[in-house]
């Protein structure tokens, strides 16, 4: 008796979500569209068919996303013009065809720019600045109110794969179709076609020859 009762329940289980489970479905695709029709306009230009789920935006004026970008959940896009009593002029461009996963968060005071075809999984962190010196000239300063600086651009060139939990450091090029491997944080620049991973990245092979 109490299996046929369960059994019963079960299948009263998978009626209620085939039903509701698939309206819900529908609802979010129609929230998606609804959202990313209204965050568009918070970029300085942002290209057809632009698709995303949930973003928080910080100086959108500063940043150019391209044609056909997907974005999934928690994406968060930085750019600062100014911190303390410092003046930034940052710029963060992203091509045609890119596809964020989950939780993405860029920082940009200087220059970010992620080319075609790239690929995100999640959790990945890129930023182009430091906050705070890691030497003597900030021992004595809270680290909330330690200056932002920049050692140089980042540039994720086109057909680049980033694999899960990377982290892509400042004044680093990631040449055409480098896959970055899982957990790996990009300390140094690498040429295109390279497969790189670990902590700090280290070339692992090459694509081609």
């Amino acid at each position: 008796m109490k299996q046929f009762i369960k059994t019963i329940l079960e299948k009263i289980i998978y009626i209620l979500y085939f039903i509701f489970g698939k309206g819900f479905r529908y609802f979010n695709k129609l929230r998606n569209v609804l959202f990313s029709l209204w965050i568009k306009n918070v970029f300085n230009s942002c290209g057809k068919n632009f698709n995303i789920a949930s973003v928080k935006i910080k100086g959108g004026k500063y940043i150019n996303i391209g044609d056909n970008f997907s974005g999934i959940n928690d994406l968060r896009f930085e750019c600062w013009d100014s911190f303390l009593d410092e003046k930034f002029e940052p710029a963060l461009k992203i091509g045609n065809f890119v596809s964020m996963n989950n939780n993405i968060h860029i920082g940009c005071i200087n220059d970010v720019t992620i080319g075609n075809n790239v690929l995100f999984a999640s959790n990945v962190f890129i930023t182009d600045h430091f906050h705070g010196y890691v030497d003597k000239r900030d021992i004595d300063i809270p680290p909330h109110m330690r200056s932002l600086y920049s050692k140089g651009p980042v540039k994720i060139e086109d057909d680049v794969w980033i694999g899960e939990n990377v982290t892509i450091m400042p004044n680093v090029t990631i040449g055409k179709g480098c896959v970055i491997g899982a957990n790996s944080v990009v300390t140094r620049s690498f040429p295109e076609y390279s497969v790189v991973a670990g902590v700090p990245a280290r070339l692992i092979k090459k694509l081609f020859d």
